[in-house]
């Protein structure tokens, strides 16, 4: 029966491993010979790369200076371009001078050359490769991963640099996490998402491309299918580094109940949100009135909605003020809405005529709705003036209410100047009385 081994033994192995092999290659270096020639080589490289990189830089920068209507992606590269361009010499001399001290001397001799122009050109490339990742704090960790693997691959250490990590590793019980663990299931989660992120883009394109699928439905959809593809994602990338989720049921149970008692307002907005999706009250692009906010939906998210007013605000209304709150949905069913406008003449005008002139004053605005004629009513005899109704219809809310009340109002003006008709206004008369004394 074999005795079981030590883990921490086997740490100090690895480590020793490690240690004697940097030894080894610094001893090398040192003593005079091939090996400290190749690597003055590759330091003289280093030189001349960073001497071109000054002077190809200044070049790089007057050109694009010189032209205009590149495209976004196009300035990236150029971008990256420019901070690597100096790597980008030092990979281009190193191959030279590789490839010829390969036909001069012995292979062996200019092995420390080539292992140079490889590095520099994997980080070049990584470098370019990581432009795919949007995110910039993720693309930073991506590129310094990707940089790191490299690196101890080509240099023949990457097997022992995972011994090492490996053997940095914590046991309760039969349960065993260690470093080299963690690290593959975040390289692979990392991939795993990114590829959904794609994949939930592409899906999201042609829901929304889909005419025939509501507003509301889309958004529901596209959420449904984002969370299906992260979840997916991450289960299945911690699966593939053996990690047992089943031991996590009591503690995710235990962080359940005490998430519940103190995100109620989330989940509420949350759940309100699925409903709002699901009963489609409110979708993206309804005109809403709540309390004394007015505007357009912009997006609806799963805790809150944006609601952009006329004056460029924006408000991030919760999904809860939504459902238990009473909002007017100018344009729920259709997108016709109708306005009100009141308005007074004098006695001496005829009411026959007022409420003819009103009304091709209001068919003369642009987006007032002539196939749903305005009309206009007496609604009332005042102190000084006979009391006016103009209501007419528009198919465009979005467009501003207050905006198309004051040009029917001017419209109205204009009109009844025309046509001698006259607004009254309050009128006091005011006597002033003299020093003579008031008769009896």
């Amino acid at each position: 029966m074999d005795e079981p081994t030590d883990p921490f033994a086997d740490f100090l192995v690895t480590l020793e491993g490690l240690w004697v092999n940097v030894m080894g290659f610094l001893s090398g270096v040192i003593a005079p010979g091939w090996r400290q020639n190749q690597l003055l080589i590759v330091l003289g490289l280093a030189f001349v790369a960073w001497c071109l990189h000054r002077y190809s830089d200044n070049a790089i920068q007057n050109y694009v200076r010189a032209r205009e209507g590149w495209a976004k992606w196009q300035l990236r590269l150029i971008v990256v371009a420019r901070r690597r361009i100096g790597l980008i010499w030092f990979a281009v001399l190193a191959w030279i001078v590789y490839a010829v001290m390969q036909n001069i001397t012995w292979p062996s001799r200019s092995y420390l050359v080539g292992l140079g122009a490889t590095l520099a050109t994997v980080w070049v490339g990584v470098a370019f490769a990581v432009q795919m990742v949007h995110n910039r704090p993720l693309r930073r960790i991506v590129a310094w991963g990707l940089w790191i693997y490299a690196t101890l691959y080509y240099l023949n250490v990457s097997d022992d640099v995972a011994a090492f990590l490996d053997g940095l590793a914590i046991e309760l019980g039969e349960f065993r996490l260690s470093v080299l663990t963690l690290i593959s299931a975040l390289v692979v989660i990392g991939v795993l998402v990114t590829v959904a992120r794609a994949a939930s883009k592409a899906t999201a394109s042609t829901i929304r491309a889909n005419d025939e699928i509501s507003p509301s439905m889309q958004v529901l959809a596209v959420k449904a299918v984002q969370l299906a593809l992260y979840g997916f994602a991450f289960y299945m990338g911690v699966k593939a580094v053996g990690i047992d989720l089943t031991g996590l049921a009591v503690l995710s149970g235990a962080i359940g109940v005490g998430l519940g008692f103190g995100l109620q307002k989330v989940v509420s907005n949350l759940v309100s949100g699925v409903i709002i999706l699901l009963d489609k009250s409110i979708k993206p692009g309804d005109v809403i009135s709540l309390g004394e906010t007015f505007g357009w939906i912009q997006t609806l998210g799963a805790r809150y909605a944006s609601v952009v007013t006329r004056d460029g605000k924006e408000y991030l209304i919760p999904n809860e003020d939504l459902i238990t709150g009473q909002v007017v949905n100018w344009s729920h069913s259709n997108d016709f809405v109708r306005l009100d406008i009141y308005f007074g003449t004098s006695y001496g005008c005829d009411p026959h005529a007022v409420r003819k002139l009103a009304i091709e004053a209001a068919k003369s605005v642009d987006r007032v709705l002539s196939y749903r004629a305005p009309v206009c009513h007496i609604v009332g005899f005042g102190d000084s003036s006979v009391d006016y109704i103009l209501r007419f219809w528009i198919k465009d809310p979005t467009g501003g209410l207050t905006n198309i009340r004051g040009n029917v109002y001017l419209a109205l003006w204009d009109t009844f100047q025309e046509n001698n008709i006259s607004i009254p206004f309050p009128q006091r008369e005011v006597r002033m009385l003299g020093d003579e004394a008031l008769p009896e």
